[in-house]
């Protein structure tokens, strides 16, 4: 203590002051209580400190005991009333005061404008006999603040003087809507002004041009820092560190890094974070370890890393041994639960917080979302809004992809009242979260106002713009806004892709493939497996093949997701190399053993399937009611009866999985393939579910093969009743009557189809030739080669005839003469297209076909002959399977 304080006001004065910036308040109180001598400064200090810390009563029973107040007293209460949130009280005081000056109004158009009363605030700023720079930059601060960018900038472009602190918060405030272009643009004006960037605008800045993804603007802030000597200022170069970074450029951010001649504990955690997040977790924990001083943020910093890694136990460990872990390092722990999908765990942590804030709330609520528990996130919501916090951005976005989840239509329109309510609405997020939203519950009109109504429309916005009409079968429409896009990335391109792939428009997908690539824009994963897709459903191999080596020169082979579509695309084709990329595949997840189970089923692989089925068990992945499905119907396509059974019986009994209408119709159709039509009537018979119309059409299937006309009429009628516009059920039957010569039968059919409207759905083929797929219709005349096709076909078949060829003539649905049989046989569209790869492919090469339909018996049996005859490969894949057919014989081995 002082030996005489009366004896020097000003060193007390001074120690007063000091410990009010410690925020050593009581310490302050009991000085203030000794001190024999008080001036104005020492009651304004301990008023002020006492606002500062919260204790507004403490402050104002010492402002009311202050007999010698002026107007830096009155003006100290009103910015601490503000400052507290008392807007009101601080009102009161300002309207009381014997004198205002120019800081007294500043301060409480500031109060207004802190406080999100902005039009209180501007009201006040109107009234002003006098304003200065500060007063301008109040205002401004308050519309930056609320997101009301268009009012900010009128305020701007009417400023009669314009400082540093100005252009910061014009910048600051576009980069909070994300407009992080019109902050550049600012930037660069400001430039332009003769404006000499400080610590503040330089951070700024640079948060912009973090999110520009421009690594050229990067290295220009760091040239005009070194210029400006601010190249050594550590907050400045820990902003420049973490540009590059974000920015996903690791060499030049770890040479900045290496030269920085200073270092705070949070250049240490941007490092750190970086290798996590470009997967290099030992980079990451070789750095820890050289941080010179572990403080909480670097602990907590690698903790992050750990959890997103998935090596959360780790995570755990360290969490537990930081002994006074802050609110940040408490947010790490619960996002790190909740980026793993353990929601559990994360809801224990968000409980046992001691202090919560608007992080921890958005966590909780986007690991509920993420998670499948969309209901609990709105209920967080819920709860944030009633404890009458104002939710995040991040937390609205969360909870509108919650509602998007489970189609809540109307709580997401109460969301977005609240989001205009709080100004929020403007934020990109949001409104990309409610554009998404809306397009999921279908309701496109408010989709269209909202995107109109966007202050500042990202290529986010656009890119959901685009699929939300996708989604939403407005093909041509996000084709529209696609061609409107004032810019466009991958993301555009593929979602446009994605599009017209679900709409089964491939030409069109491939078209603006190549479009993308001839804009120099490079496919992600995404795009490569919406490419692949469409080369699987046209059967386009060589192209396939192509995308295939551009995503291995991509790097993207790799790629989970691609390696599933691989996988898929090349069993589609035909192509057993589908196998080489399931054995070379780093990874694998349930979908990687689905896509090869369905690719062997499909191929009629049954004992490959049986194999990889127990590949799957020994490697300890858990099988799921796909997997299921697909074994059984490879199963059923090989004739393995005993091992379907097994199979089907260990579903429930190892798995606890409960059979399916598609796992019976599996079994229905093995059973009925085999020639045990009765028992699979008998296994229909006892199913514990309502057997649907796929379970009894395997049945038809199966009787249309063995020409068992008395249970497949039974069958029939049924699914007459089911599916009474399903025209395959009734040409089955007629298949069936047909084969026996039941022609009366025959035509009966034939008029029920008429009198319900029903109309056979047409069989038409298509094969690839140089990148140029060619389609025919059974009878087909419009194709350019017709006379050539049909004068090589009727050259071919009487050669087959020779060979031993004899047309089956019992697949010609019409009772007329024998020769007009085989003339109806001759042009299927199948043999049309074999007959077109003939005449169009060099000799010895092998010919694949794709056909919308079952393929025949009568063609299965003439591409037999063909490749015998011709020395030729033919692949055909028909609606239900591949069949091979290679020397006299087929891959099915007549069994399908």
């Amino acid at each position: 203590m002082l030996q005489n304080p009366e004896k020097d006001l000003l060193l007390c004065n001074h120690r007063l002051q000091l410990l009010s910036r410690l925020g050593r308040v009581d310490d302050a109180r009991r000085l203030f209580d000794e001190m024999p001598q008080r001036d104005a400064v020492t009651w304004n200090t301990l008023i002020t400190a006492y606002f500062q810390s919260g204790r507004t009563d403490d402050a104002r029973a010492l402002f009311d005991t202050f007999q010698g107040k002026n107007v830096r007293t009155w003006t100290a209460a009103v910015t601490g009333y503000a400052k507290n949130g008392r807007i009101g009280e601080a009102r009161l005081l300002f309207e009381e005061m014997p004198e205002r000056n120019l800081i007294s109004w500043n301060a409480m158009v500031s109060g207004y404008a802190q406080n999100g009363d902005v039009d209180a605030a501007r009201h006040l700023f109107d009234e002003m006999p006098e304003r200065n720079v500060t007063s301008w930059n109040s205002m401004l601060t308050g519309y930056c603040h609320c997101h009301r960018m268009e009012e900010a900038r009128s305020l701007f472009d009417g400023m009669p003087e314009r400082n540093l602190v100005s252009w910061t918060v014009m910048i600051s405030g576009y980069v909070q809507i994300g407009n992080h272009g019109e902050a550049w643009r600012t930037f660069k004006k400001s430039r332009r002004d003769g404006l000499v960037s400080d610590q503040s605008n330089f951070v700024a800045i640079l948060s912009a041009v973090t999110w520009l993804k421009d690594l050229k603007l990067v290295e220009y802030l760091q040239s005009l820092a070194i210029k400006t000597s601010f190249d050594r200022d550590v907050v400045v170069g820990t902003a420049i560190l973490n540009a590059y970074t974000r920015n996903g450029e690791l060499s030049p951010a770890v040479r900045f890094f290496e030269g920085m001649p200073e270092r705070n504990e949070y250049s240490w955690t941007s490092m750190i974070a970086a290798f996590s997040q470009s997967g290099q977790l030992d980079d990451a924990v070789a750095l820890y370890e050289q941080v010179p001083e572990q403080t909480v943020a670097s602990r907590t910093a690698m903790m992050t890393a750990y959890a997103q890694h998935g090596r959360i136990h780790e995570a755990r460990t360290l969490f537990e041994h930081i002994p006074n872990p802050s609110v940040v390092t408490w947010n790490a722990m619960l996002a790190g639960y909740a980026q793993n999908g353990m929601i559990e765990e994360a809801g224990e942590i968000f409980h046992r917080m001691p202090v919560r804030n608007a992080i921890s709330w958005a966590a909780i609520i986007s690991g509920c979302a993420q998670n499948g528990r969309s209901e609990e996130a709105l209920e967080l919501l819920s709860d944030l809004h009633r404890l009458g916090t104002i939710p995040s951005h991040s937390s609205f976005t969360s909870a509108l992809f919650a509602c998007a989840n489970i189609g809540a239509l109307e709580m997401g329109r109460q969301i977005h009242g609240l989001t205009m309510k709080t100004g929020s609405q403007f934020n990109s997020y949001v409104g990309n979260g409610l554009i998404s939203m809306y397009a999921k519950c279908k309701n496109m009109e408010d989709v269209s106002q909202v995107f109109s109504t966007m202050r500042v429309k990202d290529i986010v916005s656009w890119n959901s713009l685009i699929a939300g009409l996708s989604q939403n079968y407005m093909l041509d429409d996000a084709r529209i806004a696609f061609e409107k896009m004032p810019k466009r990335d991958v993301v555009s391109w593929t979602a446009m892709i994605c599009a017209y792939v679900q709409a089964g428009h491939e030409i069109e997908a491939l078209e603006l493939f190549h479009g993308m690539l001839e804009n120099g824009t490079i496919p992600n994963p995404s795009t490569i497996t919406s490419i692949l897709s469409t080369c699987a459903n046209l059967g386009a191999t060589k192209l396939a093949k192509q995308i295939h080596g551009m995503s291995f020169k991509l790097g993207l082979d790799m790629d989970l997701f691609v390696g599933n579509a691989l996988i898929t695309m090349y069993f589609k084709c035909g192509c057993v190399d589908a196998f080489w990329v399931f054995n070379e595949m780093p990874q694998r997840d349930v979908i990687t053993w689905n896509a090869v189970l369905a690719g062997c089923a499909q191929q009629g692989f049954g004992k490959e399937a049986v194999e990889i089925f127990e590949q799957m068990k020994s490697e300890a992945v858990l099988p799921n009611h796909i997997s299921f499905v697909s074994l059984l119907c490879a199963c059923s396509h090989a004739g393995l009866v005993e091992e379907g059974w097994r199979y089907f019986n260990s579903m429930s009994r190892d798995y606890g999985l409960m059979p399916l209408e598609g796992h019976y119709a599996c079994m229905v159709d093995l059973l009925g393939r085999a020639g045990h039509l009765y028992e699979a009537e008998a296994f229909i018979e006892s199913m514990p579910i309502e057997p649907d119309s796929v379970v009894w059409g395997a049945l038809l299937g199966a009787c249309r093969i063995h020409q068992n006309v008395e249970l497949g009429r039974l069958v029939a009628e049924r699914l007459f009743q089911l599916e009474p516009q399903n025209s395959g059920n009734y040409v089955l039957l007629s298949n069936i009557y047909a084969s026996l010569g039941m022609w009366d039968e025959v035509g009966e059919v034939r008029k029920l189809m008429k009198d319900r409207g029903v109309a056979k759905e047409p069989g038409f083929s298509w094969i690839q030739i140089r990148n140029k797929l060619h389609s025919f219709l059974t009878g087909d005349k419009n194709h350019e080669q017709t006379d050539v096709i049909y004068s090589t076909l009727k050259a071919l078949y009487n050669r087959l005839k020779a060979t031993g060829y004899v047309p089956d003539i019992n697949f010609v649905l019409h009772d007329v003469e024998e020769e007009q049989k085989e003339s109806t046989l001759l042009y299927h569209s199948e043999k049309l297209a074999v007959v077109f790869g003939l005449l169009n492919t060099p000799k010895g090469t092998p010919i694949q076909i794709m056909k919308n339909l079952r393929i025949c018996g009568d063609c299965h049996t003439f591409m037999k002959f063909v490749t015998e005859v011709m020395g030729r490969e033919i692949d055909i894949r028909d609606g239900k399977r591949f069949h091979h057919f290679q020397d006299g014989s087929c891959s099915c081995g007549d069994y399908w």
